[in-house]
């Protein structure tokens, strides 16, 4: 049972078009936008990237259709199957140089948690139980108590992270020798000085006082990262989080329409030349997708970046023509590289889904007393033929009539 303070909380959101921040209540909403994420979370996060494949979508709508709903509850999905997911915003992240883009993915991800986990497998894959390693003690600690800290025991370890690492093609060479130093020293063998740690984590963190010169000693190629080489970084990441025992990366990223927003209130503005160099960083990854393990990436925004001739998508062809849906239907094709929550809307919710939307809703807020209206089947039919030629999304129309911000059908426009 969710608290007070925060139904509270997601009433006030609620109120201002926003997706509410706990996954209880965001799952309790959920109405509708399950023919989508049921279907992701089927074809995609349970087989097709869960077996070593990858994929990026793209999911548009009108303010309020549900795009940033949906990949909360995407994201939610992705962890119960046991994915790392990241969740980014294009208005707090610049996204024109695709070395910041990924070096905010792996700051998030939690680098040495990820390493963690890789040592926790191994010392599973050696036969041993994790659990049993005291606090503070590493696992060559471990073996030293019980006798069992021989050489040919060090020998595997040894074996491990080469394998994991050193000899893994998925990987660029620096980031596996710099994960394999890591590790080893998270298992207590081979042992790591507290300085090359952090040089090796401020490396890894492309902090540019990291000097090329005290990479060498450690056998590290002299290379920093730069916007050249971080899709393969990514790409390696993608396969740590897979050798820590999770079924892959997730990495959402919301309201990519700022792109295209000129106004005064927007922080993040995009030249000309920042908004095509993101346009070439999100091509550039689509054409190497395939060459990824087990990752999923979905973009969000809002139609203004679809039907923006000068700055939107298809002012980028170079882009546009690598996304774009060629054949188009009555039905919705969930495959699509795009995806259109009005034509979800249009095609899925009834009346009897939008009356069981506004019950859900309503039940929710009455439990703080607020006051909320369950509409009848007529005021649905009227909500969906005012969503159809009215600029209001079927969504938050829902929401706005049950919290009693609308009072008759046609009050928002």
């Amino acid at each position: 049972m969710a608290e007070p303070h925060a139904l509270e909380a997601t009433i006030a959101q609620l109120s201002k078009g926003e997706v509410p921040d706990s996954e209880e209540l965001l799952s309790q909403l959920s109405v509708g936008i399950e023919f989508l994420t049921d279907f992701y979370r089927q074809q995609y996060l349970r087989t097709f990237i869960r077996q070593g494949g990858s994929a990026i979508k793209f999911i548009t709508g009108r303010a309020g259709s549900g795009k940033s709903h949906a990949i909360k509850v995407l994201s939610s999905d992705a962890r119960a199957e046991g994915y790392v997911t990241v969740n980014l915003s294009a208005r707090d992240v610049w996204l024109h140089d695709f070395k910041e883009f990924y070096l905010e993915i792996l700051k998030r991800a939690d680098i040495m948690a990820l390493l963690g986990d890789c040592a926790r497998s191994i010392v599973i894959d050696m036969g041993y139980d994790p659990s049993q390693i005291a606090k503070g003690s590493t696992f060559l600690d471990y073996l030293a108590q019980n006798g069992h800290a021989d050489g040919l025991t060090r020998w595997e370890i040894r074996n491990q992270l080469r394998t994991r690492f050193l000899n893994n093609p998925r990987m660029d060479n620096n980031f596996s020798l710099a994960c394999s130093l890591l590790c080893g020293s998270l298992l207590g063998h081979p042992t790591l000085e507290e300085a090359n740690e952090e040089l090796l984590l401020a490396w890894l963190h492309g902090d540019k006082q990291v000097r090329m010169t005290q990479l060498r000693p450690l056998g590290l190629a002299p290379s920093k990262v730069t916007k050249y080489n971080a899709r393969n970084l990514l790409r390696s990441l993608s396969e740590l989080v897979v050798q820590g025992g999770h079924s892959g990366l997730l990495v959402t990223v919301d309201n990519l329409e700022v792109l295209a927003d000129t106004s005064g209130m927007n922080e993040r503005h995009y030249t000309k030349m920042r908004r095509e160099d993101t346009y070439e960083s999100i091509r550039q990854l689509i054409d190497d997708i395939d060459t990824f393990g087990n990752t999923m990436v979905v973009f969000s925004f809002d139609r203004a970046l679809l039907d923006n001739e000068n700055r939107g998508l298809k002012s980028y062809q170079a882009l546009w023509m690598r996304i774009q849906n060629e054949v188009t239907s009555e039905r919705i094709n969930k495959f699509s590289d795009i995806i259109d929550l009005d034509r979800v809307a249009a095609q899925v919710y009834t009346p009897a889904l939008l009356i069981e939307m506004s019950e859900k809703l309503a039940q929710m807020v009455g439990k703080i007393n607020v006051k909320a209206q369950v509409f009848d089947e007529e005021t649905a039919l009227r909500l969906i033929a005012q969503a159809r030629s009215g600029a209001v999304s079927l969504p938050r129309l829902v929401n706005r009539m049950t919290l009693g911000f609308i009072e008759e059908v046609g009050d928002e426009q």
